[in-house]
């Protein structure tokens, strides 16, 4: 990130990093005014983007500036324009729009967790209060409303590998969805088999919401749900597909263990569970954004982390699954992870 000449040391990358809270919310109150859109539509100058913002000139013309030397805005004598990144992923005209997500990423709950990191790490997890399976933090419905355009690849991929073979067929599946949360993998994959059965597990409230994307999607009727926390209630049995999307990371790998090995003892013989999750290379530190994941659990769980492919194999055999392999995922930073027994 530094510019500084090859063997010449300033503090700029330190300087620039501390202030880099500052990038969060410049990015957080842009997608608030609706600047990317404004700019979309046609708005250039700060003049015009601040009068259809509803906000001073100067403001504006800070924050684009601002904004443009952190990579989300070109400027052009005094017109600015949208980055490709920007115009994709920040126009709220865009189908890939993603700026819901800082009512979850940014939410005061979330980056209260962050802001003793000296505490966090000589305790070693969350501090007193930063527990994050309270079923009534009312964070998780902010979570299941606001974050399905960062999953929609996910969901898309997961549905590709469960529901593909089988809807070919017209064969009938039963498919367990732990931690639904909005409830788009297993809708996704209901909108693919027809006769596609799911069966949703997570906190009654946000479960609701789950409840709408399905009456949304037309397949009420092929989906219900389970409340409660996954570690304690009766999964039922029968099942032909287990999904596990984005949870097994909030677990220490023994509470992991323990899930997985119910969740297997509710599944047919010969059933697949699907696992997406963020994970890191071997050495830990790349790719970044996995690799980084595990400083947001430390900040937020008791015992979660962002596990290596090696340490989530060894979780699934430690339940009795014979093999997992991992895949890719399109546009996003997730793998998918198929683990049979």
């Amino acid at each position: 990130m530094s510019s500084q000449p090859s063997g010449q040391v300033t503090p700029e990358h330190i300087f620039f990093t501390l202030n880099a809270f500052q990038q969060s919310y410049a990015l957080k109150g842009a997608i608030e005014l609706e600047l990317f859109t404004h700019i979309a539509d046609g708005a250039s100058t700060a003049a015009e983007i601040a009068a259809r913002c509803k906000a001073s000139e100067r403001g504006v013309r800070i924050l684009c500036d601002y904004l443009t030397i952190i990579g989300f805005l070109t400027k052009t004598g005094s017109a600015y324009g949208l980055t490709q990144e920007s115009a994709v992923f920040l126009n709220k005209h865009s189908q890939a729009y993603l700026g819901s997500a800082t009512t979850f990423l940014l939410n005061d709950w979330q980056v209260a967790n962050f802001r003793d990191i000296a505490a966090v790490v000589r305790k070693g997890s969350a501090l007193e209060g930063a527990g994050d399976m309270d079923p009534e933090n009312a964070v998780w419905v902010d979570f299941a409303r606001s974050m399905v355009p960062i999953v929609f690849p996910a969901t898309q991929a997961v549905a590709a590998v469960v529901a593909g073979a089988a809807s070919a067929t017209g064969k009938k599946i039963k498919v367990l969805d732990i931690a639904a949360g909005h409830g788009m993998f297993g809708i996704s994959i209901a909108l693919r088999n027809p006769v596609a059965e799911i069966v949703a597990v997570d906190w009654k409230n946000v479960l609701e919401v789950a409840l709408e994307n399905a009456a949304r999607a037309g397949v009420q009727n092929r989906y219900r749900i389970l409340p409660g926390s996954a570690l304690e209630i009766d999964l039922g049995s029968g099942y032909d597909v287990a999904l596990l999307p984005n949870f097994l990371h909030h677990f220490d790998p023994p509470t992991c263990v323990a899930l997985i090995t119910k969740v297997r003892a509710a599944m047919n013989p010969g059933g697949r569970v699907v696992t997406v999750e963020f994970v890191p290379n071997d050495d830990r530190v790349t790719p970044p954004v996995a690799a980084a994941f595990s400083l947001m659990m430390l900040g937020g769980t008791n015992g979660g982390d962002a596990y290596t492919f090696r340490e989530l194999d060894q979780m699934f055999r430690d339940a009795g699954f014979s093999s997992t392999s991992m895949q890719d995922i399109a546009n996003s930073p997730a793998k998918l992870l198929v683990s049979e027994y």
